[in-house]
């Protein structure tokens, strides 16, 4: 028998005399001041060595909580850190046995508190042991920094083994590593190093490269590194089929876009192969967007696959321009072109320029001519009306020529000309022109080797241009060779040094009867500034009695120019010019200094430049505009 007692539960209740006593305890106890600490500021001492003083701000905690409000607990933590941080920000400069100094000196107490010499950190160890007080302390550290001895690499084992160790590419990347021995172990160049060795082999179709050997052991002791690092390349993989895909409707035939490939499928991978296709594609100017990926994830038997996506760019250009010459006077142009007419990529082209001495108007029909790559077949007309003081001349100028590009930097271009040109030149003796006639047909040969940084404003590489042609007209026959070059030196990012130059010569037994269009001339923007445009050169006296260039046999001009960029895209230059254009072999020099002004403009760079010519005591200032690229 089992008896059962229920049992009852009874509340209690708390007097309320006794709740309002805790609930003032709470409040009393949240009222109490809470001590804390602001630092005002963190200062680096020790060294000038900004990257060093950099790196070390970036590492430490304690510089981010400048300006904040801290408990004694958490300021004591940030200096423990401190040390550490500071030390393994050094690391990646070889600095690996660095004497660190950490001081604090609080505006209450002036006493700076100091480690120490053997225990640097020593003086944190009281910050939660200060008086609390219902103010907050303000305080300032001060970290001293010295370095101490680098390390410096000892020993050094860079190879890479298997197929892409034979890899031009691969071997100069290796040849270019740093670190060399006896060098400071600065990690930056090192790892800079590592991804230039892993993108040569990535470059030249080694995906499956890894490291056999990936270790740097540092003896703190001796200040010594030794480096071993061993790749195994693998198998070389290959480039495969091309897709192309233009989004959101194809402009041109998938066909034509083909014969831009330089390689056929199967063919060993080369990164250079893929620049040199979206290069291709940038330059017909079809398309506003060119994506070309190789995806080695996805090759079949080590073949990859590649994808070029195109975004049209908009099919109509219109293009204006403005030009300025104290002799020639103001001047516009305006074009237009349609990018494409057809999906088999033809283009059309209409342009005016128009001054107060010279007016042309050209149209262009152009095809492309991708079996030989970058090539275009072209049919332009040019007519063209020059009146100065002196000359009364008007052209007409059908060519035909076929385009393409030899290689990566040789541009080849075989024209044939049709020409029909009338002029008359006024001299006191002829007021009024009896006009010459003279009709051509020549072929034109040029070479263009442009190898720069940047075309649109080079800083550094070299160009050149050669151009032959020659015929018999009704009046004479000729053989003309013409050369130029310009060449570019970029000291740093905002200054570079420019030196061109121009030489010609025609041969020719009846030069007077050659029209002025197939004469050289020198002076203006584009030879030698300080001088009018064709202002160089044998010369005649027109109705008023003034002397005016009439085109010579021969050219000769030099120009040297610095050219520094201060604020944004805003600059200056200072340049030297000089030249002729002469008969005979004796060039009668004539050299021009100015000043200039330079905007890297949205369009291009601008270039506005005031010139005087030395050769006259009493020669004006010229000032000359332009606007476009240097090559």
């Amino acid at each position: 028998m089992h008896c059962q007692t229920a049992r009852r539960r009874y509340p209690v209740t708390m007097p309320s005399s006794l709740i309002r006593l805790l609930h003032g305890v709470v409040l009393c106890l949240v009222a109490l001041p809470v001590s804390a600490v602001t630092v005002t500021r963190v200062d680096l001492r020790g060294t000038s060595d900004e990257r060093l003083l950099d790196n070390v701000r970036s590492a430490l905690s304690l510089q981010d909580a400048v300006g904040k409000r801290l408990t004694h607990r958490r300021l004591a933590y940030l200096l423990q850190q401190a040390d550490a941080q500071t030390r393994q920000a050094l690391e990646p400069f070889g600095y690996y046995a660095p004497v660190i100094r950490i001081q604090r000196s609080d505006r209450a107490d002036p006493q700076t508190v100091s480690a120490p010499d053997d225990d640097p950190a020593a003086d944190i160890t009281s910050a939660d042991d200060a008086p609390e007080t219902s103010q907050d302390d303000v305080l300032s550290v001060s970290i001293s920094i010295d370095p101490g001895l680098p390390v410096q690499v000892r020993g050094r084992q860079v190879v890479v083994t298997g197929a892409g160790g034979d890899d031009a590419q691969v071997r100069a990347a290796l040849a270019a590593f740093v670190p060399h021995t006896g060098e400071v172990l600065d990690h930056s160049r090192y790892e800079a190093s590592k991804t230039r060795v892993n993108r040569a082999l990535a470059a030249q179709g080694y995906f499956d490269a890894d490291f056999i050997i990936h270790q740097v052991q540092v003896t703190r002791a001796e200040h010594a590194a030794d480096i071993d690092l061993r790749w195994s390349s693998g198998p070389r993989y290959r480039l495969g089929e091309v897709v192309f895909t233009q989004a959101p409707a194809p402009v041109l035939r998938d066909e034509l876009l083909q014969k831009l490939v330089g390689w056929t499928p199967g063919q060993a991978y080369d990164a250079a192969q893929l620049e040199r296709l979206r290069r291709s594609l940038v330059a017909l100017d079809y398309f506003g967007l060119v994506d070309v990926s190789a995806t080695p994830e996805t090759a079949q038997d080590k073949q990859v696959p590649v994808q070029v996506n195109l975004t049209p760019a908009p099919r109509s250009i219109y293009s204006y321009g403005l030009s300025y010459g104290t002799r020639s006077g103001a001047g516009f142009s305006t074009g237009f072109e349609r990018r494409y007419l057809n999906q088999r990529g033809h283009k059309a082209l209409a342009q005016i320029d128009w001054g107060n001495q010279r007016k042309t108007a050209t149209v262009q029909y152009r095809m492309p001519a991708f079996a030989w790559r970058d090539g275009w077949y072209t049919a332009s007309l040019q007519a063209a009306d020059e009146q100065t003081d002196s000359l009364d001349n008007r052209r007409l100028e059908f060519v035909v020529s076929r385009s393409g590009q030899y290689s990566e930097h040789l541009n080849l271009v075989a024209s044939a000309h049709v020409l029909r040109e009338r002029w008359s030149y006024f001299t006191v003796n002829k007021p009024v022109g009896l006009y010459q006639f003279a009709s051509f047909v020549f072929p034109e040969l040029r070479a263009d080797y442009i190898n720069v940084d940047n075309r649109m404003a080079p800083r550094s590489g070299f160009g050149a241009g050669l151009t032959l042609r020659g015929g018999n007209g009704n009046a004479a026959g000729f053989v003309q060779l013409h050369a130029n070059a310009q060449w570019f030196h970029g000291f740093d990012a905002d200054s570079r040094l420019i030196v061109r130059g121009e030489a010609g010569r025609t041969f020719t037994g009846d030069l007077l009867n050659l029209p002025p269009s197939l004469r050289y001339f020198a002076g203006g923007d584009r030879s030698v500034r300080g001088y009018g445009w064709r202002e160089i050169g044998p010369r005649i006296r027109n109705g008023q009695g003034d002397l005016y260039a009439v085109g010579a046999a021969s050219v000769l001009t030099a120009s040297i120019e610095y050219e520094r960029y201060f604020h944004g895209p805003w600059g200056a230059a200072v340049f030297v010019d000089s030249g002729s254009a002469f008969a005979g072999r004796r060039a009668d020099l004539h050299t021009g200094v100015g000043i200039g002004l330079r905007w890297r403009s949205p369009v291009g760079p601008v270039r506005i430049d005031i010139a005087r010519g030395l050769n006259a005591p009493d020669s004006p200032f010229t000032l000359h505009l332009n606007i476009g690229a240097d090559l």
